[in-house]
């Protein structure tokens, strides 16, 4: 299929070489959509159907056969060898069972190794007495080692997973998932299954991926190549919003209250104060005639552009139109007939530019930021009953800038930029947007992914559990509202496919604690899995429970309060042991990789040491935070897990 493609010649089909060079960059990227994968077989299943699908059932047609792969491969005649695992023929692969086999007769998962054939399992999902249950190979591939970056999960979907994954594009859907239930495989995979089944209209309205960090973003990125897609773009909720340089940080205090909905609130008065009445007629001079509008019209045309509440910049921009338009209709009554071209000419003339700058003067974003942290009457003037005495205070600089380019913004003011931004002109909506673990985003974060796609849908994955910010997320009922997306459904994944019984078990005896109400995650995987809870002495004591953990396939995270990482670098390398950081891929010289608890969200290892868990409790600002960061520390273990502390536990464990 790929020597298809490269084999095209297309100099008697472009009529110019604008026509050349989109179809030479639409066949490129063809050929790497159509690039091997070393070591990933095409196909990893088999559906006999009773009947050809679509058949008609009383007539007894024979049935078919289909192989079910990552890709659609077809042969030189262009007939399917291996259907796409998207396409609808292949549902039944996730979703057949023996209650309701979907004229499925069986069903046959393929066991490879390193790209060659190494066994296969079959399910007659027509026979009542074979017991059903999941297979050894699906349990294998479930439980195979994790080393490099993540990667599908096509051959292993559950029928939970696969109703999120094929739920349609009209509509928001929010994943609760403990730790190891694959919600960022499902929200990836969803993307796959959408740009599959609306490829033209995503390809108009563009897909995006945001993501915690960039280490995170790199562990995920070669997912939806894998699967054939890669016009989906990646961001960080910060790089959404880079209107600014970051260059600040701001308090757990003056960021919750940035990050507060209501600052919309804050932002909306403060630029619309701006909006003055006229006090002025506006006199137009054309020619010999002079057209005068007076100060009461030009008010009720500013009073009913405010009544529309259309965007700062948008009514800004109608302005002088609606002020022409009370000329043309003083021109008509005199009897002239002026057209179109005349009421630009209007629109454009001096007196009325300059009318609309004294009542509906520009903005600059940033600008008005700058004056409400650091102007306290302006902000004591538009805050006024949204945010109280103490916390006007605590969002206020102390020393503030002289000017927007000098200021030392955070992450949250650049956050209030872009929604002031957006309060001047609407920000540009995609067709679909993934937003993983949102837990962690404070509502102003919401809003603005939400601005991203005001017009399409999401896909909001996380859990609550796992929420390691001042602010983070206690409902997604709550988070959906500030996104926009009110009637999202909220969908909860508790069958645990990553972590080890034994691990999730001792995990889940945070939950009380961090998260009461929640379902804790129900491991499914046969393999207990290596757990222990060691005492040490010294530094060296965790490198060597690294040691032994290497000595096993895969790959290992030592993960550490973030103060504890300088100390453990050095006892690494006094010990001669290489290591990595985090999102950098494992290689078979190097597997282990130092993690800073801080980071450690979203990333999975076979087997990880988890230094001085007290350590990582007392590295957050509260309680609460400290042991949600321990929570996920703890739930990064694929195949074992080793303690190591040589202070007292958090008693939250016991």
């Amino acid at each position: 299929m790929r020597e298809d493609v490269e084999s095209l010649d297309i100099r008697d089909v472009t009529a110019n070489w604008v026509n050349a060079e989109v179809l030479t960059r639409q066949i490129d990227e063809r050929i790497k959509a159509l690039a091997d994968l070393s070591g990933t077989p095409l196909f990893f299943g088999r559906l006999d159907y009773l009947h050809a699908p679509g058949a008609d059932l009383a007539e007894g047609a024979d049935g078919e056969k289909f192989y079910i792969g990552r890709r659609h491969v077809h042969d030189a005649d262009g007939d399917p060898m291996v259907v796409d695992w998207r396409a609808p023929v292949s549902q039944p692969f996730y979703r057949a069972s023996k209650k309701d086999p979907m004229d499925v007769g069986l069903r046959r998962r393929f066991g490879y190794t390193g790209g060659d054939l190494t066994a296969y399992e079959d399910e007659d999902l027509s026979d009542p007495a074979e017991a059903a249950g999941a297979g050894k190979l699906l349990q294998q591939e479930i439980e195979r080692p994790r080393v490099g970056p993540m990667r599908d999960i096509v051959a292993t979907i559950q029928p939970e997973q696969d109703e999120i994954v094929r739920s349609g594009l009209g509509g928001t859907v929010c994943v609760q998932g403990g730790p190891g239930t694959g919600k960022t495989a499902v929200g990836l995979h969803r993307v796959a299954y959408l740009l599959y089944a609306h490829r033209e209209r995503l390809a108009r309205t563009g897909t995006l991926v945001i993501g915690p960090n960039r280490s995170f973003l790199h562990y995920i990125e070669q997912v939806l190549p894998a699967l054939g897609e890669l016009a989906v773009q990646q961001a960080t909720v910060d790089d959404l919003v880079a209107r600014v340089e970051v260059r600040g940080a701001d308090d757990a205090g003056a960021a919750l209250v940035k990050g507060d909905a209501r600052m919309a609130q804050v932002l909306r008065r403060a630029a619309y104060a701006h909006v003055t009445m006229p006090a002025e007629p506006v006199v137009v001079v054309r020619g010999s005639r002079r057209w005068r509008v007076p100060a009461y019209e030009l008010e009720e045309i500013v009073r009913a552009l405010l009544d529309r509440g259309i965007r700062y910049g948008a009514a800004r921009e109608a302005l002088p139109q609606r002020i022409a338009h009370a000329v043309l209709v003083q021109m008509e009554r005199a009897g002239e007939a002026p057209d179109d071209r005349v009421q630009d000419a209007v629109a454009r003339d001096s007196a009325v530019k300059a009318a609309v700058k004294a009542v509906w003067p520009p903005l600059d974003p940033a600008k008005l930021v700058l004056r409400l942290l650091a102007d306290a009457d302006f902000l004591a003037a538009h805050a006024e009953g949204i945010l109280s005495e103490e916390e006007q205070k605590a969002i206020l600089w102390t020393r503030p800038a002289r000017s927007a380019k000098s200021a030392k913004w955070s992450s949250a003011d650049a956050v209030l930029i872009d929604e002031a931004a957006d309060l001047l002109e609407r920000t540009h909506s995609l067709g679909h947007v993934v937003l993983d673990e949102a837990q962690d985003l404070s509502p102003m974060q919401y809003r603005a992914v939400g601005r991203r796609c005001s017009t399409g849908s999401a896909t909001v994955l996380g859990d609550l559990a796992q929420g390691t910010t001042p602010w983070a997320t206690r409902t997604w009922e709550e988070a959906l509202a500030h996104l926009g997306k009110s009637e999202g459904v909220v969908e909860e994944l508790t069958a645990g496919f990553r972590v080890p019984t034994d691990v999730i078990a001792y995990a889940s005896r945070l939950l009380p604690h961090i998260a009461p109400g929640l379902a804790p995650v129900a491991s499914v995987r046969e393999n207990p899995g290596f757990f222990r809870v060691r005492p040490v002495e010294r530094d060296a004591e965790a490198v060597a429970a690294c040691e032994e953990l290497l000595r096993h396939e895969g790959s290992t995270g030592l993960i550490a309060a973030d103060a504890r990482v300088p100390a453990l670098a050095e006892a690494l390398t006094a010990a001669g042991l290489t290591y990595l950081s985090p999102g950098e891929e494992t290689t078979a010289e190097t597997r282990l990789t130092l993690v800073p608890a801080s980071l450690a969200k979203g990333l999975e290892y076979d087997y990880v040491v988890l230094d001085e868990p007290q350590a990582v409790v007392d590295g957050e600002p509260d309680e609460r935070t400290g042991l949600r960061r321990l929570y996920v520390a703890l739930t990064r273990a694929v195949s074992g897990l080793i303690i190591t502390h040589q202070t007292e536990l958090p008693p939250h464990l016991s």
